[in-house]
């Protein structure tokens, strides 16, 4: 267990300069934030700081900038959605690693918030340089990451401050995600299933390695499900299939054994198109030329009836190509389910990414237990892979 942003004494932050980390790697289009929702996942934690009377300066990455500062790449457009979330004015500073971005933190009024300039502009930021953590630490009395999105990664801004930067501290959002996905892995009510879908097979290996000792059954979807149909000796026609890991496939469907549940069937096309006539086929009928886009009709009532049975449900990856109708049905009903065994309740949780985008898209975010804000973080959590910007905060007593 990692200590908290609620362990520190309220009384003592007043005045204190709470240097957090975020995920404000919003989608930007004209110098607008287009969707704010990791900006306002921060808010809980940005509001606790300033109503206790702390001075909160904020680090976050955006975007892959290459070789130093790019306008292309500065956060400043985040300032006025934050602004416009918080309802207060937002401080920028534009060279968090200056000697005159530590002497801004310290003016900042009791309550005020600054927003320092893209972590990534410098090139030890990825490099986790020990001197940049130092200059960032600068800007702050204590530490508190809230970023768990980027907790995977060990960088300056999330592992290297908190080791130079004590108290270090998780912030709301993080204790959310590390009480809900390290429960649902700890003590998950039974049944306890996963449901896993996208594209390859190889960006899940490791994750259903992990998963077959804990869980009761883990439901295949998407593209990856294909990789297991071909390593069955079916016909898979024009769909993705990755012939590297057909092997693989092959000894994981003898390992897993009735654990592992592939769909029944498919929805299939001659191409990805919107809109195109589709037809729904058992998975030992595929034809030439045509692909699977979707799971069929059977397997999204075998895998709903699963998910509303389940008192634990870990969803990570799509069941077709959602974006495009009429792909999306498999995505949906998985989604609508989730929602359903929430109200029956299972604890249900959607680890980032596409999956996220979906139940957003669906609009069933608030129905289910929680959606996480970390998609590689949270794969590679359930993984059981130590994270290095979790590892580097102070340890509860």
């Amino acid at each position: 267990m990692k200590r908290s942003l609620g362990s520190l004494d309220p009384a003592r932050l007043d005045g204190q300069r709470a240097l957090v980390r975020v995920d404000f790697n919003c989608p930007v289009k004209d110098g607008v934030v287009t969707d704010d929702t990791r900006i306002r996942a921060s808010l809980p934690t940005i509001r606790y700081l300033r109503e206790r009377g702390a001075r909160v300066i904020l680090l976050s990455h955006f975007g892959r900038p290459k070789g130093g500062p790019d306008p292309k790449y500065s956060i400043k457009p985040c300032v006025r959605a934050l602004e416009s979330a918080l309802g207060v004015p937002v401080t920028f500073l534009d060279d968090p690693a200056g000697e005159a971005a530590a002497a801004a933190s310290r003016r900042l009024p009791r309550g005020g918030v600054a927003l320092a300039e893209n972590t990534r502009f410098y090139p030890g930021e990825e490099a986790n340089d020990a001197g940049l953590a130092r200059r960032f630490a600068a800007l702050g009395d204590f530490y508190v990451n809230d970023a768990f999105g980027s907790a995977h990664r060990a960088h300056a801004s999330t592992e290297g401050v908190a080791r130079v930067l004590k108290p270090a501290v998780s912030g709301l959002l993080m204790e959310t995600e590390l009480k809900y996905l390290g429960e649902a892995l700890a003590n998950p009510k039974r049944p306890f299933l996963a449901v896993l879908g996208g594209a390859k097979i190889s960006g899940k290996i490791d994750l259903i390695d992990a998963l077959l000792p804990k869980v009761d059954a883990i439901l295949i979807g998407g593209a990856m499900a294909c990789t297991f149909f071909k390593a069955m000796g079916l016909e898979t026609g024009n769909s993705l299939v990755e012939a590297d890991r057909i092997e693989m496939a092959r000894s994981l469907l003898a390992r897993a054994g009735p654990k592992l549940v592939l769909p029944r069937g498919g929805v299939i096309a001659p191409e990805l198109k919107e809109g195109i006539t589709a037809l729904t086929v058992p998975k030992e009928s595929i034809p030439i030329g045509f692909s699977v886009f979707d799971i069929d009709p059977a397997s999204v009532k075998e895998f709903s009836e699963r998910i509303r049975a389940a008192g634990t449900v870990v969803w990570n990856g799509p069941m077709g190509v959602f974006e495009t109708p009429p792909f999306d049905k498999g995505t949906r009903s998985i989604a609508a389910a989730m929602a359903e065994a929430t109200a029956r309740g299972a604890v249900t949780v959607v680890g980032g990414g596409d999956s996220a985008a979906a139940v957003a898209q669906a609009r069933l975010s608030d129905w289910v237990s929680h959606v996480s804000t970390g998609g590689g973080a949270s794969l590679e959590f359930l993984e059981g892979k130590v994270l290095p910007g979790v590892a580097a905060l102070d340890d509860a007593a």
